[in-house]
Order: C-alpha cells, then structure tokens, then sequence
C-alpha cells in the first residue's frame, strides 16, 4: 500500500506518490491505457498534467470519462497573461472531457520577467482567480524549476496564498547549501500556512549529456530497481511531501513498487554510495 496523506488544506487524501503524467504524453492511447491500469492496481488517486506535455491531457480524456471521482485532477499553464492562461485553461478542460480541475498551476514561474507580467494587472493570476470564483477550478498552485526554485516559490507565496508548489527534490540537489537552505524555508512556509508540497526528478541520475537518449525523461533516469528504491525511499523519508513519478510511462511501474515498500529513509552513507556508483550529478549543472 503506498500512504495518502493530506494534501495541503484541499481536504483530498492523496496518495504520495502522484502520477506525473508527462510520462503520457508521447505514447498512444493504449499505451496510456495501460499506465492507467498500473494506477488503478497501486491505488494511485492523483494526476498531476500539463498543457504542455504533448498529448497527455487527450490521453487523459477517456479515463476522466469513466473514472473521474477516483482522481484527483490537476494541470498547468505555461501562460503568462490572462487571456493566454484563460483559453488554455479552456483548452484542457475540453481535452480531458472534464467540467472542472481540482488544482490548477502556474507552470514553471522562475524568470523575473515573467513573473512579474504573472503577477502583474491582465497577468494569469487574475484568470487564476476568476477560474476559481466561476468553478471551473477548485485549487491554485505555482511550479518552478532549476536553483532558484524554491526562492521564486517563496515570492510567488508572498504575492498570493496558493495552496500547492511544486519543486525539485532528490538527494543530490540537496547537498547544494544554497538550494538546501532555500528548500527548508519554503517547508517552513508552506507547513504554516498548510501548503501542498509537491517534489518531482526523485530519480534524475544527471544530465543526459552525449549519450544517446532511452527515455522520454529530459534527464538521464535511475534504471535499477534497487537504485531507485533508494531514492523514491530517501524522498518519501521527507514527512509531508509528495513525490510525482517519473515522466516515462515505462519507469511508472518501478517507482511505485518501491513506494509500495517504503518504510524508511535510507542513511547517507547508501546514498553516497550510489551517487559515488552511478556518477551522479545535478540535471541543473
């Protein structure tokens, strides 16, 4: 069984591992159909999409049909200003045949510039808002990505109270101090104000580089199902986070079998000595 927990102040138990359904997003539906029963078999009740994962959101479409009340539906928008983010909210209800999303998401908000139009008179934070008062949207989140993720969270949660982020966390990125230092603060936060953390690149082995590319993933992934046991446990180690799987539909299976045998986080010296093993680095170096 792998644990739900509460997710911020949605009032939604969420599994902690959420499917991230960029791992969709190139197959075909009956592809699709199939990371859909492994959902089902491991009790999976949250789906995390973008408007920008290829075609996930219409992949995502036939399960709303028939299996709409066991999910927890949450998508994004790359947009910026309102009327972009308005029709591309328009847009993603009408691919995955829903009415409405629990949570939608401010996807990838790091540059300054951009942020400031997000935030800003006409930017997408007023589709946001509008969104939630006309119900076609239950919950408002933020994403980020790189080093200065979770400082840009911590702003983008002083401009306005949303109630998930999403970020980067693996063993790795957390031995950069800065990053470490700008994660625990934004856990502070977010455990004050009772704000859905949400994590994914549990199992980014290092930048792909010159090597030929094998998955979907942008990053070089973990392949062995010991390794990535260690770490989807060392993430789920982490009290009141979520981890989001794995954007290759055919990596889904061994994340969540090791999240179904979670039970503690493995100590550093595991830790350094698979990094040490595999050569890992940082995706953002």
């Amino acid at each position: 069984m792998i644990e739900k927990l509460e997710f911020g102040r949605t009032g939604h138990l969420s599994t902690r591992v959420i499917f991230g359904a960029a791992a969709v997003g190139s197959v075909s539906q009956e592809e699709a159909d199939r990371a859909l029963d492994v959902l089902l078999e491991y009790g999976i009740n949250h789906i995390d999409t973008a408007a920008s994962y290829g075609e996930a959101e219409l992949r995502i479409g036939p399960w709303m049909e028939r299996y709409r009340k066991e999910f927890f539906l949450a998508t994004k928008t790359g947009e910026r200003t309102f009327q972009g983010a308005w029709e591309e909210l328009q847009r993603s209800l009408e691919r995955m045949r829903v009415e409405y999303v629990d949570l939608w998401q401010l996807h990838f908000l790091v540059d300054p510039q951009e942020w400031e139009v997000a935030m800003g008179p006409g930017g997408a934070l007023e589709a946001f808002i509008q969104a939630r008062e006309e119900g076609l949207v239950r919950f408002l989140g933020v994403t980020a990505h790189g080093w200065t993720a979770p400082r840009m969270l911590l702003r983008s949660l002083e401009r306005f109270d949303f109630d998930s982020v999403l970020l980067p966390y693996n063993y790795v990125v957390m031995q950069n101090p800065a990053y470490a230092a700008d994660f625990e603060e934004l856990m502070r936060v977010c455990r004050e104000r009772n704000v859905a953390v949400q994590t994914i690149k549990s199992i980014a082995r290092g930048p792909w580089g010159d090597k030929t590319r094998t998955r979907y993933t942008w990053y070089e992934p973990l392949e062995g199902q010991a390794d990535i046991d260690l770490a989807v446990h060392w993430v789920l180690g982490r009290a009141g986070i979520f981890l989001n799987s794995a954007g290759d539909v055919n990596l889904l299976p061994k994340v969540l079998d090791a999240a179904a045998r979670f039970q503690s986080a493995p100590p550093d010296e595991k830790m350094q000595e698979m990094v040490s093993r595999l050569n890992m680095s940082s995706i953002f170096e």
